[in-house]
């Protein structure tokens, strides 16, 4: 908070602005989540293992490369 009250008043406003949108953001994810039956889970679940046993994904090595 130190480092953003040294900011200009706009500069203030604009971080003030992304954290809000944020916690806004999070929210959202969060009551979706909530909201996901398991029986929506079970049926995400089989289609991500019938995608990967047709060879339809990547490795997240491939994607996020150490």
């Amino acid at each position: 908070m130190a480092e953003i009250e040294k900011r200009s008043d706009d500069q203030q406003d604009a971080i003030a602005l992304k954290l809000l949108n944020e916690l806004q953001d999070e929210q959202a994810w969060r009551t979706r989540f909530e909201a996901t039956t398991d029986q929506q889970w079970d049926r995400l679940a089989a289609t991500i293992r019938q995608e990967i046993a047709n060879g339809e994904t990547v490795p997240l090595d491939d994607v996020f490369p150490v």
